[in-house]
């Protein structure tokens, strides 16, 4: 096996980098402390406020320490664990319990019962989310126990304010990133006829977390066939039915998100067992040629909108379709849908699914800024056929800088 390297770890200067960029956004709106939690949602915010993950919710007042409420006692002690080790924790008081009811009682700790409260988990913070992820019953109970409080919604300052990554962020998302390349090369190495899904499913997985790393929601997407215009996890993950065996003739499509310290370097990988229909083989030339339309389109100053436009050229002139998007921010931000060409789907089982769905682009004039990271992932369909690749770039003063090379094209190998 191939050695594996530690990654690299986040200083305090980058801690206090968010929490005084933050401050100054809660300055400028008067709010006396933010309230951000995980609540099992697929970004796990309160990461950002404490670089780690104890299922908790922290609560960052604008003039004194951060305080974070962890509901299980063995949480706080693996945190505990790791300050053993040699690796401090980025909050000092961490407390055991759970609610809206012991943060309100933090708050007035603090002297903010009758403060403005900046809570996270209104609004969009997902794919799945877009109605937030705030459960009802904390914020019942906060609001009651603060009747004098006034609440307000945080999240798109905080979900805007990650999307500018510092440069020790970007050494955690390099890495990531490195690490979806070998996952994709050992992919590329299984993947065979007669080789089950579920094979190649356990090497990925396997490569990933031999290098220290783990995989965000929906960790490891992948499908298969000549015609399989699905996506998402494999069947046999989430059903009784067997994991499917590789034919010559399939391709083999995977979305993998490799996550480290927070970063998630996402990647689409494609492989094809030869020969393939000639709609996949153009559908391959496609998605290709519109990958690098994005590349060459990114640049500080130009929107997300102006790149998915970029993009499109090569659907356009095709008459391709797109079924998941051409671009999206990494964590969470704008998504580019195309409309392009669906009129090939009338009177079909897919036309029937994909007329249900509002395609388009969510935030097109979100204006790109070096340090942003976005995700390209061209996937071109011809009815039920689908090539989809892609990977992660990092917009840099004079353009972008790509991530990943082996998933931005599409892997040959003979079917057997």
């Amino acid at each position: 096996m191939k050695p594996v390297e530690a990654g690299p770890t986040l200083p305090l200067r980058e801690r206090d980098r968010r929490w005084s960029g933050l401050r100054r956004i809660m300055r400028s709106r008067a709010i006396d402390a933010i309230v951000v939690g995980s609540f099992q949602g697929r970004e796990r915010l309160e990461s950002y406020l404490s670089d780690d993950f104890l299922d908790a919710v922290v609560v960052l007042p604008l003039d004194s320490p951060p305080v974070m409420l962890a509901f299980s006692p063995s949480r706080v002690s693996r945190a505990y664990e790791s300050v053993r080790r040699g690796y401090d924790c980025w909050i000092d008081d961490i407390r055991i319990g759970y609610g809206g009811g012991r943060i309100a009682a933090i708050l007035a700790e603090r002297g903010l019962a009758e403060g403005c409260i900046g809570l996270v988990g209104f609004g969009p913070t997902a794919p799945g989310e877009m109605e937030g992820l705030l459960p009802l019953g904390f914020h019942a109970s906060l609001t009651a126990a603060l009747p004098r409080a006034r609440v307000v919604d945080f999240t798109q300052n905080l979900t805007d304010f990650i999307l500018l990554k510092s440069d020790d962020e970007l050494q955690l998302l390099r890495f990531a990133a490195r690490v979806s390349e070998e996952a994709c090369q050992v992919m590329a190495e299984v993947c065979a006829a007669d080789v089950s899904e579920a094979t190649v499913y356990a090497e990925v997985m396997r490569e990933i977390h031999r290098w220290g790393c783990d995989t965000r929601y929906p960790s490891f997407s992948l499908q298969s066939g000549p015609d399989n215009i699905s996506w998402g996890v494999p069947r046999w993950t989430v059903r009784a039915e067997p994991p499917r065996v590789l034919q010559v003739g399939d391709v083999v499509q995977a979305e993998i998100h490799t996550i480290y310290g927070g970063q998630e370097a996402q990647v689409q990988m494609c492989i094809a067992l030869d020969p393939l229909h000639p709609d996949l083989m153009k559908c391959e030339s496609v998605a290709r040629r519109s990958y690098d339309a994005g590349v060459r389109a990114i640049r500080p100053g130009i929107t997300f909108g102006e790149v998915v436009a970029a993009m499109e050229g090569p659907f356009r002139e095709s008459g391709c379709w797109s079924k998941t998007p051409l671009l999206h921010t990494f964590t969470f931000g704008s998504t580019g849908f195309t409309p392009l060409n669906r009129d090939q789907l009338a009177n079909t089982q897919e036309g029937w699914i994909e007329g249900q769905t509002k395609v388009g682009i969510r935030r097109a004039d979100l204006v790109l800024q070096p340090g942003m990271a976005l995700e390209l992932e061209p996937n071109a369909c011809l009815g039920n056929r689908r090539i989809n690749i892609g990977a992660g770039v990092v917009v840099t003063e004079g353009g972008c800088e790509e991530l990943n090379d082996i998933p931005t094209r599409v892997f040959h190998r003979a079917g057997r």
